[in-house]
């Protein structure tokens, strides 16, 4: 998913995206969907469980 759909698809929560697409300044631009919550520790907790090699967290709010 692009970093625009993520935005538009999870509003006001937290968002663990797998293998993510950066710029130069290291932003998010688009990537896998793993996880997301309102609950920021279920998503941490979700990583812990999950151990993706490359990921990033995201809060949409």
């Amino acid at each position: 998913m692009t970093i625009e759909e993520i935005e538009a698809q999870f509003d006001a929560e937290w968002v663990l995206v797998e293998d993510p697409q950066t710029n130069e300044g290291l932003e998010v631009l688009s990537g896998k969907v793993l996880h997301h919550s309102k609950d920021r520790d279920e998503v941490y907790r979700t990583a812990i469980a999950r151990r993706p090699k490359r990921f990033a967290m995201l809060y949409n709010g």
